[in-house]
């Protein structure tokens, strides 16, 4: 438009540019071979100098038109290269090839930093779809223990047909101890979606050595069975979150203590505050753990180093523990005692962290 513009600017001052000196009258003139009168010349002079103009701004105007297009196509498709090669991953991607990656070389510029911003979107998922297909398959592995021990005391009893009381009695208690570790399994696998998921739903005051005295009782029994030592040192240790949800925190910290204990080993349980946090610790005798693959514990389905082949507990404790530490905006850590055993150490905020979607 503005090439169009100019040529006609340009045709218009051509014309009004021409200047014919004052001849006599009836003379001729010759123009690019023509012969022209005098009075005529200079609208013939005007006429020539305006198809000169026009012809030679025609033939520049469709360079430059040729030009800009081909410069515009250039530079154009170098620009959006980066972008086709986003679009054309993200359209290629799916649950089965987030391992592809834009690795965009070239200038730091915003679309090189879009670009690694995508991908950095990509290791994100690709690491949580990763686990998402190994917490399933651990758990559909723990699930099938329990099931097929109750398929097969079923079978076996119903194929005997001398099957007395004491028979039926014997099966009855083998499914209903299979049934009772399905039930706890799927209860921990629920509470652990619904804390990695959403959150904590309820915010009150909490003492952390309360939360110990109220979670103990129950597990003592085991603990006097196995001849354990335990020793509290729980001063007040105020904190903010869901009573239910640190109960729980508690009581997974003090069961593995003595499910993972050794016969009359010890355990010591203290709890205080410190600097706005109030702290909560678990330490117990027990095996021989690798320093290097403490934090492996906090992983599910993990039971003292073993994957999944321990016959008691879930394997989900520890995973607990670190979601619902989380979700309260504290920090858990756990440490080998040396010469056999574990220490794990809870810290949670003194008052309620009210996060920004609240």
């Amino acid at each position: 438009m503005v090439a169009v513009l100019l040529l006609w600017l340009g045709w218009m001052l051509a014309g009004n540019a021409v200047t014919v000196p004052t001849l006599p009258t009836g003379t001729t003139v010759v123009v690019e071979g023509v012969p022209v009168r005098a009075e005529q010349l200079a609208e013939a002079l005007r006429d020539y100098t305006r198809l000169r103009v026009l012809l030679a701004g025609s033939v520049a105007f469709v360079c430059v038109v040729l030009a800009t297009a081909l410069l515009a196509w250039t530079f154009t498709g170098r620009v959006l290269k980066p972008l086709r090669d986003v679009t054309g991953t993200a359209r290629r991607l799916s649950a089965e090839s987030l391992g592809e990656r834009i690795s965009l070389h070239g200038p730091r510029d915003e679309v090189a930093e879009l670009a690694d911003t995508f991908d950095a979107m990509l290791d994100r998922l690709q690491a949580t779809f990763t686990a998402q297909r190994q917490f399933v398959a651990n758990a559909s592995h723990e699930l099938r223990t329990p099931l097929s021990v109750i398929r097969t005391e079923l079978d076996v009893t119903l194929s005997d047909p001398d099957a007395d009381d004491e028979e039926l009695r014997r099966m009855a208690g083998v499914v209903r101890k299979a049934t009772l570790r399905a039930g706890h399994l799927v209860e921990a696998l629920l509470l652990l979606a619904r804390t990695d998921g959403m959150g904590i739903g309820v915010v009150e005051p909490v003492d952390l050595a309360a939360v110990v005295d109220q979670a103990w009782p129950p597990i003592s029994a085991d603990a006097e069975k196995r001849g354990l030592t335990a020793a509290f040192h729980c001063g007040p240790s105020p904190a903010a979150g869901d009573p239910a949800l640190l109960e729980r925190v508690a009581g997974n910290l003090l069961e593995n203590a003595v499910r993972h204990n050794v016969d009359g080993g010890w355990i010591d349980v203290r709890s205080g505050s410190a600097a706005g946090f109030a702290s909560l610790r678990v330490s117990s005798s027990g095996a021989m753990v690798d320093p290097e693959r403490v934090e492996e514990l906090f992983e599910s389905f993990r039971r003292g180093g073993v994957d999944r082949t321990a016959h008691t507990g879930t394997g989900l404790g520890l995973a607990i523990v670190r979601a619902v530490v989380l979700a309260h905006h504290g920090t858990v850590g756990a440490e080998a005692v040396p010469g056999g055993g574990l220490t794990v150490t809870v810290h949670l905020p003194a008052r309620p962290v009210i996060s920004p979607a609240q």
